[in-house]
């Protein structure tokens, strides 16, 4: 039968269950890759597993998160993470080496592998021709230790890609368009297959923008072929000898999509699924206004896009640039391990070279990795950014995760990034637009947002059109190799290093209040900020003070308060959600915390794949609600009750909620496998993989 490059890769790699869509199965996992801010606590969960060696072909340990260093958590961290990779047989990319999706695509992906990361943009790697996946910290120490790892079996849409793209438009606007036919929500249990003549126009680092932002869709992994092009951007990084070619069979079918969507509220997603899909059909449309609508495959002709933004609050308000044009800019951000790449930043230096950015703006540059920061240093590219009044900040991910760089107080800030929720930053009302490159240095140019087209009609500016590099700089001087068998090292464990706590099995019966009642598309920066609360993460005591204190109204208790009240007077802790529980980052001290503090169950109407697995890990119930509209019936602080939890977790499809104080019963889904219906009973992962 003819098979997707997905399926292809699984099918290689698969050590337990089917390859059929929606059912469980466990992988053969090559590589993996931690980074500073989830890396602490997933070696922390690696040691407590009693293992002594990681039994990948490759495990990386980056740091490229936590580098401001305010005080003594950061570098501890730092410490930390660079004698336990030596101690148990990982690599280690030190500080200022660079981001580790862009240094991994550089260094260490490779077609065919499949790669785990504690990171939700690891898919960035997909670019190369990896089955590249996020997960929680847990299952990346499980993997490291030689253990499948466990994940739906996705279904793969298609996204066919024809003719070329023109000037000014670039990758960034490709994923931007994708994001607003598939949206952020809807696409669990999904992967994206990129396919079609258009695609051998694209370099690696332009694949690798599209497969990074998948992350936005919610989508298990994304995947390109690897080709020529890919063969060519390995030689050039003196790797060719790992290339392989891969590719989707000629006649692979991809999977039928179906998306419910409100016919007023979704008007410009079904408008674009129309355009942009074959054989779109429409259903009927319900009482309440919602219709499903079903396509074969995403069809996007690259000459015919345009530039694209992503307006304030999430990836998926797309919008093209010239819907806004005229709005002033405040800052520009160019970065981040979706746009940082060689290619970015030399476009980007080129149309400022022998300019100044007007005073009103200010302009920040992170380069991916030390790499390209020495490239263009090398070629004088770096002295048009400083000419030009660019701020060179770190090669690490900054900005994008809130560590430092917030904009003023409803300021614009444009960034080359893949996420801007509300309030990521730093700052509360921040008005965040994401763009291409080149998008943001029109915008660093004019102080406006303009199509970067009028570049070239207005000031003469020809698009320099980058091509990718024959051959980069390769220096690996940054990166530790393992410590040889049977060296005694000095594992370094300061006073921030503490041991994470384990999970408690299922109890019998759960009972307690609802300590918060939260809508649609809350994130896991909603759950627990990252920015400069990030240091706090390998102690997990500290961090769950934080959990949810966007929500937190002065002079009330906060949310950690009402579940640690709970716990004193021996009750559990609900929260309940609606759409879209647990978008955005891998971290799974979304969980663990919430863990920490009591939280024995999360109900919503549904929950993204990441942090649904991290629940499970973490021995919290993720409960789907049977009926929708029972939300709406639940007030924050009513005390739920469910009775024969155990033996529900152990067999049951569905479990039933008594809300006591509205006098009121619910029914709730338990969409669990097998295994995760014994983890659960274990008392999360950790616990079960000790007893296996």
């Amino acid at each position: 039968m003819a098979q997707t490059l997905v399926y292809k890769i699984i099918d290689e790699h698969l050590v337990d269950g089917r390859l059929t869509p929606g059912a469980e199965i466990g992988l053969r996992i090559d590589q993996t890759l931690t980074q500073d801010a989830t890396g602490t606590m997933a070696f922390l969960l690696f040691e407590a597993m009693g293992v002594k060696k990681v039994r990948t072909e490759l495990s990386v340990s980056y740091v490229d998160h936590n580098m401001a260093q305010f005080g003594p958590e950061n570098h501890n961290d730092h410490l930390y993470l660079a004698s336990v990779a030596r101690a148990v047989g990982a690599y280690h990319s030190r500080p200022g080496n660079g981001i580790c999706h862009q240094v991994h695509l550089e260094r260490f992906a490779r077609p065919g592998r499949t790669l785990l990361g504690s990171d939700s943009h690891t898919a960035t790697a997909g670019g190369i021709g990896s089955l590249a996946i996020g997960a929680g910290g847990l299952d990346v120490a499980v993997a490291m230790g030689g253990g499948p790892f466990y994940t739906t079996c996705p279904r793969v849409i298609g996204v066919k890609l024809t003719g070329k793209l023109p000037a000014w438009v670039t990758s960034k606007d490709i994923i931007l368009r994708l994001l607003s036919i598939l949206t952020t929500k809807g696409n669990v249990g999904c992967a994206v297959e990129y396919f079609g003549d258009g695609v051998a126009s694209l370099d690696v680092p332009a694949r690798s923008t599209c497969t990074n932002m998948g992350a936005e869709l919610g989508v298990t992994t994304s995947l390109f072929a690897s080709d020529e092009v890919t063969r060519q951007f390995m030689a050039a990084q003196d790797r060719e000898d790992q290339w392989r070619p891969l590719a989707a069979d000629a006649d692979a079918a991809y999977h039928r999509l179906v998306k419910r969507l409100h016919v007023e509220r979704d008007t410009k997603v079904i408008e674009n699924i129309s355009r942009f899909c074959t054989e779109v059909e429409l259903g009927q449309k319900d009482a309440a206004g919602f219709l499903d609508v079903s396509f074969d495959h995403i069809e996007i002709d690259l000459g015919e896009l345009v530039p694209l933004a992503a307006t304030p609050g999430s990836p998926g308000n797309v919008v093209t640039v010239s819907d806004l044009a005229g709005i002033g800019v405040d800052q520009v951000l160019i970065g981040s391990c979706t746009n940082s790449s060689y290619q970015d930043l030399m476009t980007c230096a080129a149309v400022l070279k022998g300019r100044t950015i007007p005073p009103n703006v200010e302009l920040g540059v992170h380069p991916g990795s030390r790499q390209v920061l020495s490239m263009i240093a090398s070629n004088g590219a770096l002295g048009d950014f400083i000419q030009a009044g660019a701020r060179i900040l770190e090669s690490a991910c900054g900005a994008c995760i809130g560590q430092g760089n917030s904009p003023g107080e409803a300021r614009v800030s444009v960034r080359t990034f893949n996420r801007n929720f509300t309030g990521r930053t730093g700052t509360a009302d921040d008005s965040v637009y994401l763009v291409s490159p080149p998008t943001a240095v029109a915008a660093a140019v004019t102080g406006q947002l303009i199509n970067p087209r009028t570049l070239s009609q207005d000031l003469g500016i020809d698009w320099p059109n980058v091509a990718a590099p024959k051959k980069f700089l390769v220096d690996d001087s940054m990166i530790n190799s393992p410590g040889p068998e049977g060296e005694t090292i000095n594992i370094v464990r300061s006073s921030t290093i503490v041991k994470p706590p384990a999970g408690q099995s299922v109890p019998d019966t759960i009972r307690g209040p609802v300590t918060i009642k939260v809508g649609d598309r809350i994130t896991t920066d909603h759950i627990l900020p990252a920015g400069a609360l990030l240091k706090y993460r390998s102690n997990v005591a500290v961090y769950a003070r934080s959990v949810f204190n966007c929500f937190n109204t002065e002079g009330e208790p906060t949310f950690a308060d009402r579940c640690l009240a709970a716990g004193v007077e021996g009750r559990s802790a609900f929260i309940v959600g609606a759409e879209s529980y647990g978008q955005g980052s891998s971290r799974e001290h979304a969980a663990l915390c919430p863990m920490f503090l009591g939280v024995r169950a999360v109900i919503a109407k549904t929950i993204e794949r990441i942090h649904f697995a991290n629940l499970v890990n973490f021995a919290i119930l993720p409960l789907t609600f049977a009926n929708a509209d029972d939300y709406d019936t639940i007030e924050q602080n009513d005390e739920l009750l469910i009775e024969s939890a155990c033996s529900a977790v152990a067999s049951a499809e569905t479990v039933e909620v008594v809300n006591v104080t509205q006098g009121m019963k619910f029914v709730c889904k338990l969409d669990l496998s097998e295994r995760q219906r014994r983890i659960l009973l274990a008392g999360g992962l950790l616990n079960y993989t000790r007893k296996t």
